[in-house]
């Protein structure tokens, strides 16, 4: 992996962190695109600009967060991802992530689920329009959609916004809760992957996390206007579509070939 290698790492992981068509497959896939080897420090690469991209959320919604009300439901919401990530670290990182074929399965079948919840479940005016009303028993139901992400191609957003769509609550809020929900999530997970590399990477190595991190905050920052604006007048039935393209295609072109 080299500068330019990181670089469009970060731009694919800052436009995808958010919407949900999983920012974990679509990193996985363009490193297939240009042949840059799965390695230890790869997969540590990938987890370290998710945490720059997430942390365009604590920038602009710090405000938010501090809310008591919006606290708790953030709590309950991530503990059965941080659960599932304890007890599965080592098969995450060793035999879900780099894995093509899991990916684009999931990809597939993701956007199908996303259009049929946005058909079937229609936005009413009485669903919850606010992140502090999101009940406590919804939360755990949020994170334990979310808890379903760890599969590469799934989608952390896809995941809890169909939970929470499930769950009665509006497109808008359900984004924003996608958002404030990716901070412990994704702390977590870089955390976690801190104390088992032991931070043992080279300078050189160094600087591209550094370049990779501001890269994904700067445009994820932007994603996130980019998806509550168009969100306004819009389902989410357009990101099922791209992503049932998306798998078609990849399978067609690369993996089928493999």
């Amino acid at each position: 992996m080299d500068i330019i290698h990181a670089l469009i790492l970060s731009v694919v992981e800052g436009i995808t962190e958010f919407l949900p068509i999983s920012s974990t497959g679509h990193l996985i896939l363009a490193s297939q695109l240009l042949k840059i080897e799965q390695t230890e420090f790869v997969k540590s690469f990938e987890i370290y600009i998710q945490l720059g991209a997430i942390m365009s959320v604590l920038f602009l919604y710090l405000k938010q967060i501090r809310r008591k009300e919006v606290l708790l439901p953030t709590i309950i919401a991530f503990l059965p991802t941080a659960l599932v990530g304890l007890l599965l670290y080592g098969s995450i990182k060793n035999v879900l992530l780099g894995n093509s074929l899991v990916t684009v399965a999931a990809l597939f079948w993701g956007g199908i689920l996303i259009i049929i919840v946005e058909l079937f479940f229609k936005e009413k005016d009485h669903h919850v329009n606010d992140i502090g009303k999101i009940s406590l028993k919804s939360a755990l139901v949020i994170g334990l959609f979310q808890s379903i992400s760890v599969v590469p191609g799934v989608s952390r957003a896809a995941a809890t916004i169909i939970g929470a769509r499930l769950m009665g609550v509006k497109r808008k809020t359900a984004a924003e809760f996608s958002f404030i929900l990716a901070l412990p999530t994704m702390l977590a997970a870089t955390g976690l992957d801190l104390l088992k590399s032991d931070f043992s990477f080279g300078t050189s190595e160094v600087i591209l996390l550094v370049v990779g991190f501001l890269g994904s905050f700067l445009v994820a920052s932007l994603a996130i206007k980019f998806l509550l604006s168009y969100i306004q007048n819009h389902s989410f039935i357009a990101f099922g579509v791209y992503r049932i393209i998306l798998a078609i295609l990849f399978y067609l072109l690369i993996l089928r070939n493999a």
